[in-house]
């Protein structure tokens, strides 16, 4: 029996990309279980009448899912947990650099690689004693916690993952070089809150859509590390604008609620998302 989920985060209005997603994921199970997870970690973005709204629109789509619902800001500890076992492992290391002095730093040695996030951290707090580390900590410092990629790779070795379209992957996390993974204001980054969420919730599909393909690479990585359970992926397309770019919640009038509001049916919402995906542009 196969378990998917759909996790939207609850900062604005589902569209249709988000109503082509929930889809897919509740089709792929199958009549197996299909999970609704709120990404709420952002506690200054989310807001309560977004989840409400979340809700009532899939259910308007007449997609049914398993209750309760998990909320990642109910599960901090889950993601402490997952922290301290990478932690007493001497994978992670504290970062203390701010954005500018990362960009700073990029631009004195010449560049950097570009990763699927951007341009790769330099490493320079990964240089630091651990003298200097507890000192800086010590001292009040803000700092966020970096995976030391060169250290996890050695761990596990050489990694594979299966996405149902593009068949057997060789993993590559190296391409996100050393990853935050938490920070002061974040207890735990998305890449981690959703490994440890897919494995507690017993997730044996996951789908989403193609612009995070690249992040199943690091995801592949950090079950490993984890010991926890690998699923089998599926990315899908995109919904696009009339531009060819990936649908915004800026998108107000493609929102599935101003949709309903024009008197479109659930079918008619979902055949839209359909043929966006495949090509055409979403009507005005």
């Amino acid at each position: 029996m196969e378990t998917t989920r759909f996790a939207p985060s609850p900062t604005g209005r589902l569209h249709l990309g988000h109503a082509l997603a929930a889809a897919f994921a509740w089709r792929a199970a199958a009549g197996g279980r299909f999970l609704l997870r709120l990404e709420d970690i952002d506690r200054a973005r989310c807001r309560p009448e977004y989840e409400r709204a979340i809700e009532a629109d899939l259910a308007w789509l007449g997609l049914e899912w398993e209750r309760p619902v998990r909320r990642q800001s109910e599960h901090f500890d889950d993601y402490a947990a997952a922290l301290d076992r990478l932690q007493a492992a001497g994978l992670l290391y504290p970062c203390f650099c701010t954005r500018r002095e990362i960009l700073a730093e990029i631009e004195r040695i010449g560049g950097a690689p570009q990763g699927p996030d951007g341009p790769l951290y330099p490493g320079t707090c990964g240089q630091l004693t651990a003298a200097e580390r507890r000192s800086r900590i010590a001292d009040g410092l803000a700092y966020a916690l970096r995976l030391d990629m060169a250290r996890a790779g050695a761990r596990t070795g050489p990694l594979a993952w299966t996405d149902l379209g593009r068949g057997s992957q060789a993993a590559r996390p190296e391409r996100f070089g050393d990853v935050v993974l938490a920070r002061k204001d974040l207890p735990a980054s998305y890449h981690l809150a959703v490994v440890v969420d897919d494995a507690l919730q017993g997730v044996s599909l996951v789908t989403r859509g193609e612009d995070l393909f690249e992040a199943s690479h690091l995801h592949r990585l950090l079950q490993a590390l984890l010991d926890l359970p690998v699923p089998r992926w599926h990315h899908h397309g995109l919904v696009v604008d009339e531009t060819g770019r990936r649908l915004a919640k800026r998108h107000d009038s493609l929102a599935i609620a101003a949709l309903r509001a024009q008197g479109r049916n659930p079918a008619e919402v979902l055949a839209m998302a359909a043929a966006a995906c495949a090509g055409a542009a979403p009507p005005a």
